[in-house]
């Protein structure tokens, strides 16, 4: 074992936590879980994988429940998804300096923080209207987004859903589906990544816990809906944490200012 077990415990609770919160928003939670990581493990190979792996079993169910209720069409995601799945696995193959991938890492959770908390705010406007936008564009945002989410080890649904409100791509839950899914083929992509460049680092004794925790809060976050706390709520205190983690991993992990 890579940690202690009380610090296993913690780590458990806090994936299932997690998990539960960002399934019922319709995301896997990899950047919280590349947070969380960061304060219990210094191995930035087994980071990446871990998180990586837990994202996979979250949205597995998402993405099933999704087409299952008609919210998704394999036709309009193919854009995307042709261009992230081999640049998300061509940025899962880099072999980064621990500095520089801790760098990259704090400014990836920073700006995923903003995004998050953004889609709280241009949510309402993507259920009003919806605007035609050409299929190159799809093509740019779904490579550039892979290539991003198989660098750090996330799915990259964190940074597409909100760009795609932002832009009034379509509804809200379409939106998601495709979020959903992108997470998905993403995080299949940069597995393979990882294997090929020989970087997959699973400590069997801390996945299968953590894969056990988020495979249950991701199936309970899933079938309820939260009553105390609305999914925009959600949004915005999960921003907030993966903001001062974000901060903490790139000044003190990455720049070594502390």
């Amino acid at each position: 074992m890579l940690i202690p077990i009380e610090q296993l415990v913690l780590l458990c609770i806090g994936f299932f936590l997690i998990a539960t919160l960002y399934s019922s928003v319709g995301f896997g939670g990899g950047s919280s879980y590349l947070a969380f990581l960061t304060l219990f493990l210094t191995s930035f190979f087994a980071i990446r994988s871990i998180a990586l792996v837990c994202n996979l079993v979250v949205v597995s169910g998402s993405t099933y429940l999704y087409f299952k209720n008609g919210h998704a069409k394999l036709k309009d995601f193919v854009p995307f998804v042709l261009a992230s799945i081999p640049l998300a696995f061509l940025g899962a193959t880099f072999r980064l300096k621990e500095n520089v991938f801790f760098i990259i890492l704090g400014m990836s959770l920073i700006l995923s923080a903003l995004f998050l908390a953004s889609q709280t705010f241009f949510q309402k406007d993507s259920n009003k209207e919806v605007k035609a936008y050409t299929k190159y564009v799809n093509y740019l945002l779904g490579g550039g987004i892979g290539f991003l989410s198989g660098l750090v080890g996330i799915g990259g649904g964190i940074f597409l859903a909100p760009v795609l409100n932002h832009l009034k791509w379509d509804k809200a839950v379409k939106i998601a589906a495709l979020a959903s899914f992108f997470i998905l083929v993403n995080s299949i992509s940069g597995l393979f990544g990882l294997i090929t460049s020989n970087s997959l680092s699973l400590p069997w004794v801390e996945t299968l816990c953590l894969l056990v925790a988020v495979l249950i809060g991701g199936q309970l976050g899933i079938r309820i809906s939260l009553k105390k706390l609305s999914a925009n709520g959600i949004k915005r205190v999960t921003a907030l944490l993966v903001f001062i983690v974000g901060v903490r991993v790139l000044l003190v992990n990455g720049l070594g200012l502390f």
